[in-house]
């Protein structure tokens, strides 16, 4: 029997081999996980709940049995007795580590709060919602004319908002006589008709004129975040915007993980689609409670999310995303009621559209990218790139429009870093790196002060220095190639043949130390050969697709590039370019769409003829499977380089000059080359 057990900690990502009865709080505190305690791990504050996950983990390659964790404790139950604590999780200071384990780390179990990068981007929108508040005057009974009070308000919506066809369920014809005669026969009702609907329904009604509002949640169901949109039906205006972290993390990083968990663990799928609906049902109300607005006023919700996240959020098992030919259980747009969805904190009506998917890579997400940026009325050439955990790429202009994804991985979002972590307070964002003296200065998450002005260590104190998140390993790993600490291959090179000690050898490769605050009990943020690399396998999943829809369509260049996605509009263009991300085009033509998918989801929710736009436009786009397709593989080998091994940047040359170095020499750089390789 061993003496260690495997603990991987979700989201960050983290991992070690720790003695058997280590209670999980010391594991996360000695490897730099993010997790809350106030009373010293007696268990009194709560603030440190994980929730185990149990079964197959393809992805990290362990099964973990129901004993992983010490048994449940009486300190446990006297906490859940007294305060509540949500079924399967645990807290930190008293669960002891029994075995391999999978633990994650819940957003309210974070001492530094990710920071859900998904604003709503402004845009003008012709307003015509499924869902709207009508007042109307229905005329009152007389025994000379026997109607009943539904079809005189039928005829009283027909008449005066030349509404033809409505129907109402049972629980609508119970309240309706006593809401017609508390109004004096002057009522709101609130109508819902689809872009498929033959007749309109009554999801509410008021006595009288109703001066509360009626709103929606435009949602972008994402592999790492969700996010939604709190819009007034009325005018379209954005109220609020917030986000949490997929609690489906703790299954896996990625969409192929969370399939594979779906395999190998019976009741999996299962385990997710409640995950997430928990975490939408969570969202609402927060959502609702920022903009002040009552939760039972949310009479419809539109969902735009890749074809994984589809499948989960519907409750229909994934499986068959995992193996070709990847096939949806449907691909067509969706209505249904909210109650379905088991969307239990809006209104009891509530209505639901999702958007229909590409195919079975390519979701409504990238649905509704096309919705926002409308790329087949484009004269251009543009390259859009929703990027992400798991990357969909358009390109096409109005003759003809090509899609595919790209599975990137989580390294983009800091998962996989060695220093890594989502966004949150302290994390590193920016790095310039002189390249002369080769020294670092850097900007951290919560603050706009460079790490070399005056008053940044007053200003950062309270988060501290905490790690690097997406976009600042990015701008690193870029800032490193200009520097000339990085040769084309990836290699870091030694302290020697860069001219710096921050190159440190770590084993048989280098790192190179961008800082160090371990002196005041801070962390040591490197950035290691291994970060390297893991940015380069992202980076190469991401051109490589590019590059196979420009073989596809017959074009060696793109006239326009279109970053989507939140983590897009946090990167910079010239960094992107430097580490070979994106095909070369000039930089004042590569733009950020911020968010795009929600956009397109707020676009849906509030114009029904943009449903019919993209139900028609996605059938006339053609997909392309990139795992299937021979080129894919050589595209991703030559795109290993930085920027790459074989196409030409000369956009890219005329702003920024990349030294001719190569670390690939006998000695440590050689040694870490050939392992690279192996």
């Amino acid at each position: 029997m061993t003496e260690d057990a495997l603990v991987i900690f979700t989201p960050s990502g983290k991992r070690g081999r720790f003695a058997l009865g280590t209670p999980v709080l010391q594991a996360a505190r000695q490897l730099g996980v993010d997790l809350d305690s106030v009373c010293g791990g007696r268990g009194i504050c709560s603030k440190c709940q994980i929730t185990p996950g149990y079964g197959e983990f393809p992805k990290f390659g362990i099964h973990v049995d129901d004993e992983a964790l010490s048994e449940w404790n009486a300190v446990e139950e006297r906490y859940k007795s007294k305060r509540g604590m949500i079924d399967g999780r645990r807290l930190g200071c008293q669960a002891k580590v029994m075995g391999d384990i999978v633990i994650d780390v819940p957003p309210e179990s974070q001492v530094h709060k990710q920071v859900i990068r998904k604003s709503a981007t402004q845009r003008d929108i012709v307003m015509d919602p499924a869902t709207r508040l009508l007042y109307i005057e229905v005329t009152e009974p007389d025994m000379h004319e026997p109607t009943g009070d539904f079809e005189r308000v039928k005829r009283a919506l027909a008449e005066q908002w030349q509404v033809e066809a409505v129907e109402a369920d049972l629980a609508i014809l119970r309240r309706l006589q006593p809401v017609l005669r508390k109004g004096e026969w002057k009522i709101t009702v609130a109508l819902y008709k689809g872009n498929h609907d033959h007749a309109a329904r009554i999801l509410d009604l008021w006595p009288g004129y109703h001066e509360g509002g009626i709103y929606g949640l435009a949602i972008d169901l994402g592999s790492t975040t969700v996010a939604a949109h709190l819009c007034d039906l009325r005018d379209g205006s954005v109220l609020a915007s917030s986000g949490l972290m997929n609690p489906q993390i703790r299954f896996g990083e990625d969409l192929m993980s969370r399939v594979s968990y779906a395999m190998m663990n019976p009741g999996g799928d299962v385990e997710m689609t409640r995950a997430v609906r928990e975490a939408i049902n969570a969202l609402a109300l927060s959502i609702a409670a920022e903009a002040h607005v009552k939760p039972t006023e949310i009479f419809e919700v539109v969902f735009v999310c890749n074809p994984v996240m589809h499948h989960l959020l519907l409750g229909i098992d994934p499986v068959e995303l995992g193996q070709a030919p990847f096939a949806l259980a449907t691909s067509g747009s969706l209505s249904l009621p909210a109650r379905e969805l088991d969307l239990s904190n809006i209104a009891p009506a509530a209505q639901v559209y999702v958007l229909p998917c590409i195919a079975g890579h390519v979701g409504a997400d990238a649905a509704a990218v096309a919705l926002s940026e409308e790329p087949n009325k484009s004269d251009e050439m543009v390259l859009i790139v929703d990027v992400g955990t798991n990357a969909e790429i358009l390109l096409g202009n109005k003759t003809r429009v090509l899609a595919c994804s790209s599975p990137t991985g989580p390294a983009f979002e800091g998962a996989q870093i060695s220093s890594g972590q989502r966004a949150a307070p302290g994390a590193i964002e920016r790095v310039v790196i002189d390249p002369v003296t080769k020294e670092p200065r850097f900007r951290v998450i919560g603050s706009d002060l460079w790490s070399d002005d005056p008053g940044f260590a007053e200003a950062t104190k309270s988060s501290g220095i905490t790690g690097i998140c997406g976009s600042g390993i990015i701008e690193a790993v870029a800032e490193m190639r200009t520097a000339g600490i990085v040769d084309p291959s990836g290699l870091i090179g030694s302290a020697e043949q860069v001219g710096t000690p921050r190159c440190r050898p770590e084993g048989r490769t280098n790192s190179y130390l961008l800082h160090d605050s371990s002196a005041e009990g801070g962390p040591v943020i490197m950035v290691t050969q291994g970060d390297i690399r893991a940015i380069q396998l992202a980076k190469s999943a991401l051109y490589a697709g590019a590059r196979l829809l420009m073989d596809e369509i017959g074009v060696e260049t793109v006239d326009r590039v279109t970053l989507a996605g939140a983590f897009g509009a946090h990167i910079s263009p010239k960094h992107a370019m430097i580490l070979g991300m994106i095909p070369d085009a000039p930089l004042e033509k590569v733009t950020s769409a911020g968010n795009a998918a929600g956009t397109g989801a707020r676009i849906a929710l509030c114009n029904r003829a943009a449903r019919d736009a993209i139900e028609a436009t996605v059938h006339d786009i053609l997909k392309i499977e990139t795992a299937i397709e021979p080129r894919f593989q050589e595209h991703f080998v030559n795109a290993n380089a930085i920027p790459h091994a074989v196409d030409p940047f000369p956009h890219l040359a005329g702003v920024a000059t990349l030294p001719e170095v190569s670390f690939n020499t006998a000695g440590a750089g050689s040694e870490g080359r050939r392992r690279r390789r192996g």
